[in-house]
């Protein structure tokens, strides 16, 4: 499906098969001099097709065309290396960069993962069913680095960059004043909550991501432009939601700590999620693996906050609620 939302710009529908996310939105600002393409989908076929049917639909000459990467996402980053040119110029942020360059494998995660009750036997095959591990990008093409407040204008279209860590370390958006038009990957989505996932003692990126919504709040826009599902226009209000939802998320993770410790595992076995599961054990590998970042994510959070602490046993973490 190709959209004009604006005179040239245009929205592609990228599939994701076997995703609840369904499909990715890649925006494409067409421009006599350079042209700009917003994001890409997952390195395979199913997104290579649609993007390059709908870049033909609306004459997009790769010879002049940039890229803006949102963040490191394979859904969102992976298919980048199909399409740059000689010519190419690929915009991204530094710190989801720096995670690139220092990349030593999945080992550290699914150490952690161990560490917080994530079944071994299991891990392996969660990570062969993971996105980001199977539709990642081939090679990574040089990357040009922008951080906050730099700017990208691209025909009739002027952007500003806004750092909005939490999703990732260094999401980025980009924010059109006159036009009032934000275009936010996966910092907000209209009908589905943004993953916010935790694989380290050193991050806190819950709080990094509320403080991101709080950033983006005071915006003067009009037109939404999410990386996934709909464009909306009421950014405030969603806004608004996300927070409650967080803030009830970590109520509910207290909750479960009433009574006795837990690892996050069996917290995330315990938390509410929207899926189409009679219970924790239907769920797919890959979207246990997703509820287990969110619920330490929420963990960490608390931590942070004071309310509760971890406890080591045999190596393993456990978290424990202050009482009252």
């Amino acid at each position: 499906m190709i959209e004009e939302l604006l005179p040239d710009l245009f929205r592609i529908e990228i599939p994701l098969p076997n995703s609840p996310l369904k499909y990715l939105n890649s925006y494409v600002i067409r421009a006599p001099e350079r042209n700009l393409v917003i994001d890409t989908g997952l390195n395979r076929k199913e997104c290579l097709e649609a993007m390059e049917t709908g870049l033909g639909e609306i004459k997009i000459d790769l010879e002049k065309t940039d890229f803006f990467i949102t963040h490191l996402h394979a859904d969102h980053f992976g298919l980048v290396g199909k399409l740059v040119t000689d010519t190419s110029k690929v915009f991204f942020n530094r710190p989801d960069s720096e995670l690139i360059e220092s990349w030593d494998g999945w080992e550290p995660m699914v150490e952690y993962a161990g560490r917080n009750g994530f079944p071994k036997s299991e891990l392996r095959n969660a990570l062969k069913s993971h996105p980001g591990f199977k539709f990642h990008s081939q090679w990574v093409p040089k990357l040009s680095i922008l951080t906050d407040d730099d700017t990208i204008r691209t025909g009739d279209y002027h952007f500003r960059c806004i750092e909005t860590p939490g999703h990732t370390k260094g999401h980025t958006c980009l924010y059109e004043a006159e036009k009032k038009i934000f275009i936010c990957g996966d910092h907000i989505l209209i009908d589905i909550t943004p993953n916010i996932q935790c694989w380290s003692d050193r991050e806190n990126p819950l709080k990094n991501y509320l403080a991101s919504l709080e950033k983006v709040r005071g915006l003067d826009v009009g037109l939404v432009l999410p990386g996934h599902r709909r464009v909306f226009k009421n950014h405030v209000e969603r806004i608004d939601e996300l927070k409650k939802h967080h803030l009830t998320r970590a109520e509910e993770v207290l909750s479960i700590l009433h009574s006795e410790s837990r690892n996050a595992f069996q917290v995330a076995s315990e938390m509410t999620w929207d899926i189409d599961c009679d219970s924790w054990d239907q769920f797919p590998l890959a979207q246990k693996w997703f509820a287990t970042g969110e619920a330490i994510a929420h963990l960490r959070y608390l931590k942070e906050e004071g309310s509760i602490s971890t406890i080591e046993e045999n190596g393993n973490m456990l978290y424990v609620r202050f009482k009252e």
